[in-house]
């Protein structure tokens, strides 16, 4: 009798320990299933808020003010070619980028220049193509007491589609920022801020197919500061590339003069030679005036 309720015990013991055992498992299992609906909920909340600061950080109910076009035109505008920045003629130039401008049913490249701007503490907003369901549209660049809104494109040189890192004015002298900007030993008021911006998208348009960005806060304030108009030379830069056959996207898919050192002056390719042609050796835009 004892015998059978000694063996009853322990069946009873083992089964108990089982079930603990298998209880246990389950709980570990449930547990791990639990971290990881966790890590996915954790995630998803993460990627939401993610989007919701994107959102937040460009102005989706933007609506492109047309009013400022100045040509427009029936195809796309070619993708911004890569080419290397000449050095800074002197202290008080800031850089221009290169972009397409249309003439003739083509486009031709205007060479990204160095100019002086025509007041001192104006910085350059360079212009940007706009596409509107049946045309793309030219918004001129301008001057104005900070950089605004240009599309998003990516021009390279400190305008990397938002913002501008090339320098900034002090007491009435512009620093220059030599991690982005080519300058000289002649200049000394350099500061080197290293930007860490990815962004290859070469498209020369903002819109479907090009580049989809609505100005942030910053860039919209920018749109209401009183703005100054390209200087004569700037304008003059512009129609000079119109009469120079090898800007011509149709005639030269690469364009011959990549970048210049000042309007009139120095010719440059796209690797930075010197180009011994017209008025390669001409100085200009020596003056600051519009």
């Amino acid at each position: 009798m004892k015998k059978n309720e000694h063996r009853f015990q322990e069946e009873s013991f083992l089964t108990k320990a089982i079930t603990a055992l298998q209880t246990n498992h389950l709980l570990n299992e449930n547990l791990s299933c639990t971290r990881n609906v966790l890590k996915r909920m954790l995630m998803a909340v993460f990627l939401c808020l993610f989007a919701v600061t994107s959102v937040f950080g460009q102005d989706g109910n933007y609506q492109d003010d047309q009013s400022s076009i100045t040509v427009r035109a029936q195809q796309a505008p070619p993708p911004l070619p890569e080419y290397v920045q000449p050095q800074c003629p002197g202290d008080g130039y800031i850089w221009t980028p290169g972009y397409w401008s249309w003439r003739s049913n083509d486009y031709y490249w205007v060479p990204g220049v160095w100019v002086l701007p025509p007041e001192i503490n104006l910085l350059w907003t360079p212009g940007y193509w706009g596409f509107y369901d049946n045309f793309y549209g030219w918004h001129p660049g301008y001057w104005g007491p900070r950089v605004g809104y240009y599309g998003g494109i990516n021009y390279g040189f400190g305008y990397f589609g938002t913002g501008f890192y090339g320098g900034r004015w002090e007491g009435g002298h512009f620093m220059y920022n030599t991690s982005v900007w080519r300058v000289g030993k002649n200049i000394h008021n350099t500061y080197i801020n290293k930007v860490n911006i990815v962004n290859r998208n070469r498209s020369s348009f903002n819109g479907s197919a090009g580049v989809n960005y609505r100005p942030n806060k910053d860039e919209m304030g920018g749109m209401r500061d009183n703005r100054v108009s390209p200087s004569r030379e700037q304008m003059d830069h512009e129609q000079n590339m119109g009469n120079e056959r090898g800007q011509f996207h149709n005639n030269n898919p690469k364009p011959e003069i990549h970048s210049m050192s000042a309007p009139g002056g120095q010719r440059f390719d796209e690797r930075g030679r010197e180009m011994k042609m017209g008025g390669g050796m001409r100085m200009g835009g020596g003056r600051r005036g519009r």
